[in-house]
């Protein structure tokens, strides 16, 4: 999805932006993630990130291990910022988009705020290869990646395009498997803060072939 904006680094972003935290939800630089907001609070978010001509939301996941309050959980370190690429109205209150991933950050503070939803205060620095379009994707296991699609597809009687997987970079790839992946909030986190391409690929792989095995040894078939 092509971003009118040009960012090329930090200093393109704002220092100040507000999250959204929704656990299993995994958002990486040029990756497209739908939404389909219907809270109160949310709504308010987009109406303002477009206000203030940002058009910029931060998704996190909320950290379920050190949450015990409910309505504002501990959030994760670190997320991704998002260009909102497309916007609809349902008529029934409802916005449904779709961010285009811009870059990591790391969360320095969450700000208190008159706002409904939460802001944090966030630095980009420690993610300034997200910058690079396709930044050391050269490095990717190819061939390993695809071959655990081949079985993970094959496991859960699954097809895909296959035209349009052989013709995609490697960084659209390995993205894009990782935000569709069906795994929970940790694994999606340790995809999100890997510290480059290959290894996030790697996680990937990895995971995928612990969840194969284990269906295996188990006995179930198909996605449960």
């Amino acid at each position: 999805m092509p971003i009118n904006a040009d960012y090329r680094g930090p200093g393109d972003l704002p220092e100040v932006i507000p999250v959204f935290p929704l656990p299993g939800a995994l958002l990486l630089p040029r990756g497209q993630m739908p939404l389909n907001v219907f809270e109160q609070r949310y709504l308010a978010m987009i109406d303002d990130s477009f206000r203030d001509g940002h058009r910029l939301i931060g998704m996190i996941q909320p950290d379920a291990s050190h949450s015990p309050d409910e309505e504002k959980p501990a959030l994760f370190r670190v997320g991704c910022v998002g260009r909102i690429t497309q916007l609809a109205e349902s008529g029934d209150g409802r916005y449904i988009l779709e961010l285009t991933g811009v870059a990591r950050f790391q969360v320095k503070e969450e700000l208190v705020v008159l706002t409904a939803y939460r802001q944090c205060k966030v630095d980009y620095f420690p993610f300034l290869d997200d910058f690079t379009a396709r930044k050391g994707e050269e490095q990717v296991d190819r061939a390993a990646l695809l071959a655990v699609l081949t079985d993970f597809l094959e496991a859960n009687n699954l097809k895909v395009d296959w035209d349009g997987i052989e013709n995609a970079p490697n960084e659209a790839l390995v993205n894009a498997l990782a935000m569709m992946s069906p795994y929970g909030p940790p694994e999606k986190q340790a995809m999100l803060e890997a510290p480059d391409l290959k290894t996030r690929a790697e996680i990937l792989i990895a995971v995928t072939e612990m969840d194969l095995a284990k269906k295996r040894n188990s006995g179930e078939t198909g996605l449960q």
